[in-house]
């Protein structure tokens, strides 16, 4: 089994900042996607921004220019920097890795339990 931990959310203001961690742990081989993903109120779970292990990134357009991916392979974590907040940006998020278990080929996906992150004044 996989555990993904996130940290990182809370209030801000618009034109702030916010930095989200997810920290991945339990049965890894290796882990291919790292991601984030957020839910406003009412709407569904959309894409922000996903880093594959050879840090290939996609972002959302909407966050393209603001936001910053990452990830530490050695630590199994993966970061969000997320700059220029706006009030639009208000949602949970979440957290998914596709995890290969040790010796095995086809990954699984895990998701963490999800941060709130509002963006008000």
């Amino acid at each position: 089994q996989v555990q993904l931990v996130e940290s990182g959310g809370g209030l801000v203001q618009p034109g702030g900042s916010l930095r989200l961690s997810c920290a991945a742990s339990g049965s890894i081989g290796s882990i291919n996607v790292m991601g984030w993903y957020r839910q406003a109120p009412g709407k569904q779970r959309d894409l922000v921004a996903t880093i594959t292990s050879g840090d290939s990134i996609n972002y959302a357009d909407s966050v393209k220019g603001r936001f910053t991916i990452s990830r530490d392979n050695a630590k199994n974590t993966v970061y969000l920097q997320m700059n220029s907040l706006k009030p639009e940006d208000t949602a949970v998020y979440s957290c998914n890795a596709w995890v290969r278990p040790p010796g095995k080929i086809i990954p699984y996906g895990y998701w963490g339990q999800g941060t709130q992150v509002t963006v008000s004044s």
